[in-house]
């Protein structure tokens, strides 16, 4: 198959990436997410199909460039996953992960095939460490593997990108030779990960300044970075390959990934948009859905943002200090490099509570991001309400607390209806709970060791089940002894965990909604799995 004309990601051809970029815009830089694939990955952040799908809705409307959707091969599931957000994308290139073998190639094809603009990711180990620990291959059989792996990609789609796992450990030379071979069989983009986390800016940037001039038909492929945080460095690293000639950026919404996660895309974004004196590039991201776009994907994964985390922290536009707020109230860049609002955060805020009505309450839900159907809206409203009636103040962390969890328990197959709790000193501790299951209303009585161990057992007995638990974790959204709390639930079964959150000022009550919704998700991959088995 000839490599002349190459597929850009703008739906034009040409006879190098670098010029489908166009000659005008040499320095338009390609978002790729890979939020629902490495991020999917990390421990205890897998989504349902639901969520996958709401999550690749967000960024496609946000316009990021490539939406890697997962790893087709992996699992029926995923494979599943794929196929319908490769169906419903309107703009983005949707990407399936593959390893560089024609088995998981082809099915990563049949995945991606009803997309708009469908790509195949395939990939594959090049430093020696990689060849001779985990591959077990001869440096001369992985290069004959890269060219069939992108051949065979090639014979699918006209848009395929190689990987070299663990570029930045790669010896130089063989790194070279495969980054050609690959171009030469038909990669359009090239990617050179820092799979480890190990490289530092200077030494990445110079990686590809060195790949690029070494590499005879460098000038017909994309170069791509896909970064790791293991040291902190992962943002940097990302646009120091860019300075280096890379023009696309592979990251994630939070910076969710493999151990220490990847590049955060919020970080990236908003580096590039607010410091564009020294980074000239454009990008097509609508910045204004950042802050959307993360919580939604802490709320699926059931991973917090960490507070003082950049651009879509709690505190990221929060001012406590009295001078802070001295320079603050006197203008509004003594302390704050960006505007709330180019991210999706408001600066100022209605003040709610259990006089406000439903038009204010609408209003408020408006300016959080939230677009809700007329009955989900009035379930919210009456959750507002009992909440406004228990607390003094109804922060807008509390409200996105409750509309999280309202979305999250949607499509629930069990709801917490009721719950009498008797703890003490005096013992013995008892929760009296009923559940709706599946539309029927059960009331069980238990006790245990404490109030949460007699309430996890009144579910029991509704609902038995052999999922072990994980992780309860509690944390208050917001100040006071008025606080709500938000309780994480994890429950782990034969190697795969099930999380769930739930938001409540009780914390007995948030305990109970966040342990059924784990459970439900538990119980929905218990049901797909009993009907593919049949």
């Amino acid at each position: 198959m000839t490599t002349e004309n190459h597929t850009d990601v703008s739906g034009g051809t040409s006879t190098s990436p670098s010029s489908s970029l166009g000659t005008s815009d040499r320095d338009r830089l390609l978002i790729f997410d890979t939020t629902l694939r490495d991020g999917e990955q990390c421990p205890g952040a897998s989504m349902t199909f639901e969520e996958k799908l709401q999550v690749a809705e967000v960024l496609d409307d946000m316009g990021v460039d490539i939406i890697e959707a997962g790893f087709p091969i992996a699992s029926q599931g995923d494979f599943e996953s794929v196929r319908e957000i490769a169906r419903r994308a309107e703009r983005a290139v949707i990407a399936g992960l593959s390893r560089a073998q024609f088995n998981d190639i082809d099915r990563c094809a049949e995945a991606v095939r009803a997309a708009r603009r469908p790509r195949i990711h395939t990939f594959i180990s090049t430093s020696p460490i990689h060849m001779k620990h985990k591959l077990q291959m001869e440096p001369e059989a992985v290069l004959q593997a890269v060219v069939a792996s992108v051949k065979r990609a090639r014979n699918h789609v006209d848009d395929v990108e190689w990987s070299a796992e663990d570029g930045t450990r790669t010896e130089f030379e063989f790194l070279c030779r495969c980054v050609e071979a690959a171009i030469g069989a038909g990669a359009t983009t090239i990617n050179i990960p820092d799979t480890v986390g190990y490289s530092t800016p200077d030494e990445y940037k110079n990686l590809f300044i060195r790949v690029r001039e070494a590499v005879p038909n460098s000038d017909k492929a994309v170069f791509s970075v896909h970064c790791h945080d293991d040291l902190g460095m992962a943002e940097a690293n990302s646009l120091a390959g860019v300075a280096g000639g890379a023009r696309q950026i592979e990251c994630a919404v939070n910076g969710i990934g493999e151990r220490a996660g990847n590049a955060a895309l919020e970080e990236i974004v908003m580096a590039i948009k607010t410091r564009n004196d020294v980074l000239p590039y454009t990008i097509g991201v609508d910045t204004t859905m950042l802050m959307r776009a993360s919580k939604l994907v802490a709320a699926v994964a059931s991973f917090p943002v960490q507070y003082n985390k950049a651009i879509v922290g709690r505190n990221a536009f929060a001012h406590e200090s009295g001078i802070h707020q001295d320079g603050m109230l006197k203008h509004t860049q003594t302390y704050e490099i960006m505007t709330p609002d180019s991210v999706g955060v408001k600066s100022t805020s209605l003040v709610m509570g259990k006089h406000s009505g439903r038009h204010a309450f609408g209003e408020k839900l408006k300016e959080l991001g939230y677009d809700l159907g007329d009955n989900a809206f009035q379930d919210a409203f009456k959750r507002f309400k009992d909440l406004a009636d228990r607390k003094k103040h109804v922060y807008d962390e509390d409200i996105e607390a409750l509309i999280d969890e309202e979305i999250g328990n949607a499509h629930e197959r069990i709801k917490v209806v009721a719950l009498t709790v008797v703890a003490g000193t005096g013992g013995p501790q008892k929760a009296t709970l009923t559940l709706d299951i599946d539309g029927d209303r059960q009331t069980r009585e238990a006790t245990g060791n404490g109030p949460v161990d007699a309430i996890f057992l009144a579910v029991q007995a509704m609902v038995p089940h052999p999922a072990k638990l994980a992780l309860y974790q509690v944390h208050a959204v917001t100040g006071g002894t008025d606080a709500q709390a938000e309780v994480t639930v994890r429950l782990e079964h034969e190697g795969k965990e099930y999380s769930g959150r739930g938001a409540d000022p009780d914390t007995l009550t948030a305990s109970a909604r966040a342990y059924v919704h784990a459970l439900g998700k538990f119980l929905a991959k218990s049901d797909r799995l009993h009907a593919q088995a049949s």
